[in-house]
């Protein structure tokens, strides 16, 4: 478990080949409509550089950060890894949030995925391709803090209630980094 207190995460080291990511990550990003994310925060409309793509099943809609997502369709790629996850978190999953970081200025400031549409028992299984980012936790009361490099074909699994008690982040790098793609299968209600 990567939280001492009020939560439980586990990473998986490299559960897909890097050759496997490659094909992966040049599938994916050829096949699927990225765009930006259009946020509201604190009031004002921002347009992300980061991309995203809102998988699901039929009905499986998503709103963050004032944006509600309509899901495209599985592609046959994604059911793949999606039944892969599922086996690791013992979790049947019916979407999926990819993010597209292109560099290292491209980050994720502290959140928790604590949505209304999402079921607060689920896990969140999170496939990294690409790039290797550090990926870090924080207690909502006392900040405790700790973080994680997420290596190319790892799984980070956030059990219930993570969400609840932590917040996580992407953190952005000066460090010279590849596109990092984040697969992020969830449970909607």
């Amino acid at each position: 478990n990567l939280l001492r207190k009020d939560g439980y995460a586990q990473y998986f080291a490299k559960v897909f080949s890097s050759a496997n990511c490659e094909t992966l990550l040049n599938t994916l990003l050829q096949t699927l409509d990225w765009q930006p994310d259009h946020l509201t925060m604190f009031g004002k409309q921002v347009i992300t550089k980061r991309k995203v793509v809102w998988i699901g099943d039929k009905g499986c809609s998503y709103t963050y950060s004032g944006q509600k997502k309509d899901p495209q369709s599985w592609t046959p790629e994604l059911l793949i890894i999606k039944e892969q996850l599922e086996d690791l978190a013992a979790w049947k999953f019916n979407s999926c949030l990819l993010n597209l970081y292109h560099d290292g200025n491209e980050a994720m400031g502290w959140h928790s995925d604590n949505e209304a549409e999402l079921n607060p028992l689920a896990p969140i299984a999170s496939l990294s391709l690409g790039g290797e980012r550090k990926f870090a936790f924080r207690h909502r009361e006392d900040k405790e803090s700790n973080s994680i490099l997420l290596e190319n074909g790892s799984v980070l699994i956030m059990h219930s209630p993570t969400q609840e008690f932590w917040q996580h982040s992407l953190l952005k790098t000066t460090l010279p980094v590849r596109p990092r793609m984040n697969l992020t299968f969830r449970d909607i209600l």
